[in-house]
């Protein structure tokens, strides 16, 4: 996925789903007389970017800064590599029988993400986690995760083990050693709450993109929306990138474009079937347009594990998502689109 502005000729590639944003900029100065000013910082693991429309330069920083911020509390909260964020120290109370207290923030991803699980049967589950952690040594060490290993970490995997408690907004995890992973919904999340900083403070033409999820304010001044480039495979015979317009939602794209592990001509993505513990091997490329980050992510994840089949028909429950799907299952390229999608292409 990627967004262009047609009119400057600079692109910057972001790690994971390419986002080229042609602007010029030098050290987050301004892109000209026409009020577009673009900053970048490393949020979350990944460069985060931030493009908006401000009167001057001084009201586009301190907007800006005010946007990584939300972002950086944001991991704070959500990180699985930091040992003393709110995730990880609610991973810690797994098997205690201890009902844990839970912030607003975690609470909301918690809640949407057990909707999504039950909804997919598990397609969809943030106690991955375990399996996860696997995949991320066998990427580093270049080999499959040991069968024995598999076997012990799926046994700790299952969103039925997860109860919450509405009334007392607390999260109890009945199996021991279960690892809450929110990185498929939490930075769609994040990205959206660091759109709604920069609206609060009256600048709603503005994009947030980090990864593969960008959240899109009001379109650019003379523009219907923000120009988005869909991208394709890097595979024989994959179709030509498909383009979209698109203002005041969210974007996310998942897929094994950038993140995976081959070997023995097998490629798997960092994107684990939550029911088996297994990478996908279909060679795929999944993009959710939504009206919130918290869905485009999950739900992107959700129709890559389940497949267009199965995956596409769940979101018809979403109001007005739309996703289009392009795979090489057997290096047999296929594209497919859920009945909204088309709506969105001119």
């Amino acid at each position: 996925m990627k967004l262009l502005f047609s009119k400057l000729p600079r692109a910057q590639s972001l790690t994971g789903t390419v986002l080229c944003l042609c602007l010029f900029l030098w050290n987050g100065a301004a892109l000209g007389a026409d009020g577009r000013y673009a900053y970048e910082k490393a949020e979350m693991g990944l460069p985060v970017r931030v493009t908006l429309y401000a009167p001057d330069e001084g009201a586009a920083r301190a907007a800006a800064d005010r946007a990584f911020a939300r972002v950086e509390a944001l991991n704070a909260v959500f990180s699985d590599y930091d040992s003393d964020s709110e995730l990880s120290r609610l991973s810690d109370t797994a098997g205690s029988g201890r009902a844990a207290a839970v912030g607003p923030e975690l609470w909301h991803v918690l809640e949407f993400a057990q909707r999504v699980a039950a909804l997919s049967k598990g397609g969809f589950d943030i106690s991955v986690g375990p399996v996860v952690n696997l995949w991320r040594v066998a990427r580093r060490k270049h080999e499959l995760p040991k069968p024995e290993r598999l076997l012990e970490a799926r046994a700790r995997v299952g969103y039925q083990g997860i109860e919450l408690d509405p009334a007392a907004r607390t999260a109890l995890l009945r199996k021991p050693r279960m690892r809450l992973d929110a990185g498929g919904i939490a930075k769609g999340y994040a990205m959206e709450e660091a759109l709604q900083v920069l609206r609060a403070l009256g600048l709603p033409r503005a994009m947030v993109a980090g990864g593969g999820d960008m959240a899109l304010g009001e379109a650019p001044p003379g523009e219907s929306g923000w120009r988005i480039e869909v991208s394709s495979l890097d595979a024989g015979g994959a179709p030509a990138p498909r383009f979209l317009r698109l203002a005041n939602c969210s974007v996310a794209t998942s897929g094994d474009l950038y993140q995976r592990l081959e070997i023995e001509g097998k490629r798997y993505s960092h994107i684990v079937d939550p029911r088996t513990g297994i990478g996908l091997t279909d060679h795929s490329l999944v993009t959710v347009v939504a009206a919130r980050g918290i869905e485009a992510d999950a739900l992107s994840k959700v129709v890559a594990v389940l497949g267009p089949v199965e995956g596409l028909p769940l979101l018809e429950s979403f109001p007005g998502v739309a996703a289009y799907v392009v795979r090489a299952p057997e290096d047999r390229v296929e594209e497919h689109f859920s009945a909204r999608w088309k709506t969105l292409e001119p």
